[in-house]
């Protein structure tokens, strides 16, 4: 390995990015965060917020960092992991870079304040996206549309749609976090079924919420589950 270091030419300078896939749902519908870049390559482009990881911090510090100085938010609100690395040369007109994209989703998150160098910074619905998957710069429909995926899968083998609810949550808020991140109607009656014979999915708060009109909902909040089992599969879904 040493003697293939000493030849320069097979050996390339790169740096280390974090890039974040941030979900939220508002209003029913399943927005991500972009901003506008305020700097070159890609001036004015919209992107997922981002940078470079400093030399004193991992990668999820830098993540979070990045969150709060681009965003203005507080990743301490999310549920955060890691989505993949993406390294492509010709992916940054800089040079190489590669970057690791971290997944992050919250309830009804709060307006974004662009800083440092994004010039914007808002909540875009997904859906519009994902009928133009070149507006984003760099590679960051990529990165999108694979943590979209992930997203849905995680849906259906974790309890991760208690990420997109408050602390506590009606049975009918929860199932609104799969028919709108699945685009599928589910029937109210089956989904209650399963998700209250899912061992550690929800557990009840032993209070009730007054709607205006109907009768009261029961609260739940996440249980102490990992994996579902059996999973709740999307209509058409099978094991991966």
């Amino acid at each position: 390995m040493d003697d293939w270091l000493k030849d320069s030419d097979e050996v390339e300078a790169s740096w280390v990015t974090v890039d974040l896939a941030i979900f939220t749902l508002r209003g029913a519908r399943l927005m991500v965060l972009l901003i506008d870049r305020g700097l070159e390559p890609f001036l004015g482009r919209p992107a997922l917020p981002g940078g470079y990881v400093q030399k004193d911090e991992t990668l999820r510090e830098g993540a979070l960092r990045e969150l709060w100085e681009e965003a203005g938010i507080d990743g301490g609100l999310l549920h955060l992991e890691q989505l993949g690395a993406y390294g492509d040369p010709g992916r940054d007109p800089r040079g190489r870079v590669v970057t690791v994209a971290y997944l992050a989703l919250g309830p009804d998150l709060p307006v974004p304040v662009g800083g440092t160098d994004a010039e914007h910074a808002y909540w875009a619905p997904v859906e519009e996206l994902d009928r133009d998957r070149t507006r984003l710069a760099f590679d960051h429909s990529e990165i999108l549309a694979e943590a979209l995926e992930e997203v849905r899968r995680k849906l259906e083998y974790t309890p991760v749609a208690t990420a997109f609810c408050a602390s506590e949550f009606t049975l009918s808020e929860l199932r609104t976090v799969y028919e709108v991140i699945w685009g599928q109607q589910l029937d109210p009656s089956n989904f209650r079924r399963k998700v209250l014979s899912t061992t550690g999915f929800v557990e009840p708060t032993g209070e009730q919420r007054m709607p205006s009109t109907g009768r009261p909902a029961a609260l739940y909040r996440r249980g102490g589950a990992w994996v579902l089992s059996p999973p709740l599969l999307r209509a058409g879904g099978h094991p991966t």
